[in-house]
């Protein structure tokens, strides 16, 4: 199977694309910019999504749901939030279709125009602060805490498989707080929540910092994220958290009155990520034959597969099988028994590989004789004999092991691959010969961080949080400067 993916080194972007088919994860659409999550996919999606809801209602944060669509007319309420989006929204103009006169087949009736045009959701601020303008009218309707798990819309021009497509699937957390400092506490609460989420379920270490102003969200007064570094040394942004200050809740006119009855605007933050993290943990972790998963999020994290010559032997290895995988469950772990006779073992070796099932395990009538069974991990490619007797225990301890091992293996390329530069030719070599995070200084201006963009293509990603104050001179204008930030090529 793994002869049907293009190796990393050969074309990286072909090889994620064509892994994200051959496992199963997602399909092309026939809506252009769209994809289909596949049932494999999509039980991935639900293992982070049921974790994250977990750490978010752990937060004090609940559900809710707001409308897909939003009138036109909330968008231009906050200048910078329109002007941010204004090129990315899908626009429904007509409520009715009818059948051509001319028998042609259907076509959108002309009288079934809307009074005002709704825009898709691409994101769902301007709905919801017009709702909160109804929810909130005192300091003890506040904080407000609200998550919801949506679907939005972006209506992009180039797009690639979870990385970017016209629809994806996220969650947005919307806020209100009395006071600044409040707010300003969750937005940061909500960044370490997504690291933590990245590093000890994805594996996957990532920064946390503060966006430039040319990468801050629009309509934020400051947007903090967690930046990855894939395989091929360009960065992905894997969630943001918004400070929000009060501009929704005054271009919404949210006030509440506070403990000495004085009115006073609310103060928000927003935060997401997005199915864009299938695609991250795809190109942080996989290899040339199929996916790494970390055990933490993995469908299905032991699968057994049996090894036999007729009946007798079949019936043998279902009775041992049978309460081993009672005492999988009963330890929480995740385990299938692929006994199916109409594929050879060899196929179904090379099938979880590609899928990235993190331990295989093979019995055959010979291992039983000896009370052992082999156990393959995914991640090193590494067998060996294992007794039979407390087997469940033992993989439990190897599924720690490979999560850990996925983990630190990815940190060591990445802290191998954030590298500093003092001059511009050095940057521009780093960039093109070694990729990764460069550390330089810029002179926090959003013209020069303009200008180093549309020479080289690489970004600020972020200035990390707790950054050493150092005096230098930018990387492109020789200004000086009081700190290094990250640059890099990036998805």
């Amino acid at each position: 199977m793994s002869k049907e993916i293009t190796s990393r080194e050969q074309d990286y972007s072909q090889w994620y694309n064509d892994l994200i088919l051959k496992a199963g994860l997602a399909d092309y659409s026939a809506v252009r910019g769209c994809m289909v999550i596949k049932p494999y996919g999509f039980a991935l999606w639900e293992k982070m999504r049921d974790q994250l809801d977990k750490m978010f209602k752990e937060t004090g944060h609940q559900n809710a749901y707001f409308p897909l669509f939003i009138p036109k007319s909330f968008l231009s309420k906050e200048a910078a939030h329109i002007e941010g989006f204004a090129k990315e929204c899908a626009v429904v103009t007509h409520y009715r279709l009818k059948n051509d006169p001319n028998g042609t087949g259907i076509i959108v009736d002309p009288e079934a125009k809307l009074d005002e045009e709704l825009i898709v959701r691409p994101t769902s601020e301007t709905i919801i602060w017009n709702t909160y303008k109804t929810w909130i009218q005192s300091y003890r309707d506040l904080p407000l805490l609200i998550n919801q798990w949506a679907n939005v819309v972006r209506w992009e021009m180039r797009t690639r498989l979870f990385l970017r497509t016209t629809e994806f699937l996220w969650q947005e957390g919307h806020t209100a707080h009395a006071t600044a400092q409040e707010a300003i506490d969750e937005t940061m609460q909500m960044l370490n929540v997504y690291a933590e989420f990245a590093e000890e379920w994805m594996a996957m270490p990532v920064i946390k910092g503060v966006k430039s102003i040319n990468e801050r969200f629009a309509g934020a007064v400051d947007t903090f994220s967690i930046e990855a570094l894939m395989q091929d040394g360009k960065a992905l942004q894997s969630g943001t958290s918004h400070f929000l200050g009060q501009n929704f809740a005054k271009a919404f006119d949210v006030k509440f009155s506070d403990k000495e009855n004085k009115l006073d605007y609310v103060w928000a933050t927003s935060w997401g990520v997005s199915t864009r993290l299938i695609g991250a943990l795809v190109m942080a972790h996989s290899d040339d034959d199929g996916l790494v998963l970390p055990p933490k999020l993995a469908p299905v994290q032991v699968v057994i597969v049996p090894i036999y010559k007729g009946d007798e032997q079949k019936r043998m290895i279902d009775e041992k099988v049978i309460p081993l995988i009672q005492d999988f469950k009963a330890i929480g772990v995740s385990v299938k028994y692929d006994d199916d006779e109409s594929r050879r073992p060899g196929w179904k070796f090379a099938e979880y590989e590609m899928k990235g099932v993190p331990v295989r395990i093979a019995i055959g009538a010979r291992d039983l004789e000896k009370n052992v069974a082999e156990v393959a991990r995914r991640d090193t490619k590494t067998k060996e004999s294992v007794s039979l007797d407390g087997l469940a225990n033992t993989v439990l301890i190897l599924l720690e092991d490979i999560q850990k091992n996925i983990y630190q293996k990815a940190k060591e390329y990445r802290d191998a691959h954030i590298t500093k530069a003092d001059t511009w030719e050095e940057f521009v070599k780093l960039l093109d010969e070694k990729g990764g995070f460069i550390s330089a200084h810029w002179d926090g201006t959003a013209e020069t961080e303009e200008q180093i963009k549309e020479l080289t293509k690489a970004t600020i990603r972020c200035i990390p949080l707790n950054n050493e104050k150092e005096e230098g001179n930018d990387i492109l204008t020789g200004k000086p400067s009081t700190e290094r930030v990250l640059f890099a090529r990036a998805y």
